[in-house]
């Protein structure tokens, strides 16, 4: 039987799922792994954690599922993006802990090169805003700072990856040192328009070119697994970043197709085709995809803080137990009472961009309690995501078709997802199949391998679970969706 393993490599996790050749999910294996915090703002990973979840959680589905290698066809990888790792060609031996997205010390770096007047450029060609979140001052901070490093990797001796580039290096033995498209358009280093590294952005931040990987197509040949690590040789067929490859699971193909995924936070991306769409309201400009060396664009939006707000109830406040219990509490608000909570708790995103700002809750009475707070922060992911959808509809231009596809866990809340469509005045999916970020990696890997169907094909296989329609009238949108504004330009002004 013919399956393909999917590795979705993740913040806080690592999981691995097997899917069948009609790509159903067959078994799945999860890790959680620590998080490192050095200083205020710096988070860590320790690259071994992230190596032996990956490899522990494979070997774990594959038993689960009763298989065996020869039973897998391909591997596909779908990762967390921007997080940084420089380690030895020789060795393998990282020179330091992974320096994740989430981090903040590079924030002086952008700072010095916004004031010197690069970022235009460099927006120009890569599409990113100069921000601590991207890859390409994580790699000068690790060369700076790690003694030695510069003058190994001006010899030649280190590489740099993402963590899908890190984990081909380890299942192929060193053998390949490459990426995909999607994460090498987060690296703030990669010419999206060319589709290849920039030797004058790499001159700006001291990054020797010897250490970058190859980039290949999504679908492409990165090499086949040690033979020790499953019991054969397995092709990695398959890479994609977790947002690019959510974009994939959902089956967006068509320009003007859009997706959401709620996680921690929310990444919604729409696809513009051909067209490498210049952003005016400070989204980013990125590639969803690049397959049979044809390159698809989108624009990117956001949200730092999503389904962390609910998480933030139930261990900030302690007036939930269980993230179910929201909606419940949402349903039982007093209708008459306007309290919007903005959850700038790390800063506000797109299309804001503001690092500095922090939460603020508006219009509390004496009445407001958990019921209350709890529908304030389930209205919040709404607002968010509207500011998102109306900066991408300013920037695209041309009409988007309309709907949201939705995945990630905080769309399990009916409520949310209800609400999300009313403020939206637009209908919002939610699939059969919601591991839609390992579901990209697998599509792209059975696509290579030839047992998946050409996009078009996979178009049609996308099946609905539930169509959230808007309920809510224009006027009572309206004044919601103003109050919110109102809102969040006093949290800016403080």
């Amino acid at each position: 039987m013919t399956h393909i393993l999917a590795i979705d490599q993740g913040t806080t996790s690592s999981r691995s799922i097997l899917f069948d050749g009609n790509l159903r999910v067959v078994a799945t294996a999860q890790e959680e792994f620590p998080q490192h915090y050095p200083a205020s703002g710096w988070v860590e990973h320790d690259p071994s954690d992230l190596w032996s979840t990956v490899a522990g959680t494979a070997r774990a589905v594959i038993e689960k599922a009763g298989i065996v290698a020869t039973d897998i066809t391909a591997i596909g990888i779908t990762n967390q993006r921007e997080t940084t790792l420089i380690w030895d060609r020789t060795t393998g031996e990282p020179i330091h802990h992974a320096i994740v997205w989430q981090d903040r010390r590079t924030a002086d770096i952008c700072a010095a090169l916004k004031s010197a007047g690069y970022e235009p450029m460099i927006t120009a060609r890569t599409g990113l805003l100069l921000d601590p979140y991207f890859s390409g001052t994580k790699i000068k901070w690790l060369l700076d700072h790690v003694p030695g490093a510069r003058a190994r990797a001006e010899a030649g001796d280190l590489a740099f990856g993402t963590v899908d580039t890190f984990l081909i290096w380890k299942l192929t033995g060193g053998r390949v040192h490459a990426t995909d498209a999607t994460n090498a358009a987060r690296a703030l280093i990669y010419n999206i328009a060319k589709g290849e590294w920039d030797a004058e952005i790499c001159g700006l931040l001291d990054i020797p070119m010897s250490i970058l990987p190859e980039v290949k197509d999504c679908a492409a040949d990165f090499g086949s697994t040690r033979a020790d690590l499953f019991g054969r040789e397995i092709p990695i067929l398959g890479v994609a970043g977790d947002q690019q490859a959510a974009t994939i699971g959902q089956a967006c193909f068509q320009p003007g197709m859009m997706k959401s995924t709620y996680g921690t936070g929310c990444f919604a991306l729409l696809n513009t085709g051909a067209d490498m769409v210049p952003s005016t309201n400070r989204l980013l400009t990125t590639i969803a995809y690049r397959l049979n060396g044809r390159t698809t664009y989108a624009l990117e939006g956001s949200i730092f803080i999503a389904g962390a707000v609910v998480q933030w109830l139930r261990d900030g406040l302690k007036i939930i137990r269980e993230a179910r219990e929201t909606q419940p509490l949402a349903d039982a608000a007093d209708p008459s009472q306007d309290v919007v909570l903005v959850p700038a708790f790390t800063g506000l995103g797109a299309p804001y961009w503001r690092p500095d700002c922090r939460g603020a809750l508006y219009g509390l009475t004496r009445n407001s309690g958990p019921a209350e707070l709890a529908r304030a922060a389930l209205e919040s992911v709404g607002y968010q995501t509207r500011d998102l959808l109306e900066a991408m509809r300013s920037d695209w231009g041309a009409a988007a078709d309309g709907v949201l596809r939705v995945d990630g866990g905080m769309t399990a809340s009916d409520w949310a997802m209800q609400f999300l469509s009313d403020i939206l005045g637009a209908p919002v999916d939610r699939p059969v199949v919601t591991e839609t970020t390992a579901l990209g990696a697998a599509y792209l890997a059975g696509l290579q391998a030839g047992i998946y169907p050409q996009p078009e094909e996979f178009q049609k296989s996308w099946a609905l679970e539930r169509r959230f329609t808007p309920a809510m009238d224009p006027v009572t949108r309206d004044a919601k969706y103003a109050r919110w504004g109102r809102a969040v330009a006093a949290t800016m002004a403080v």
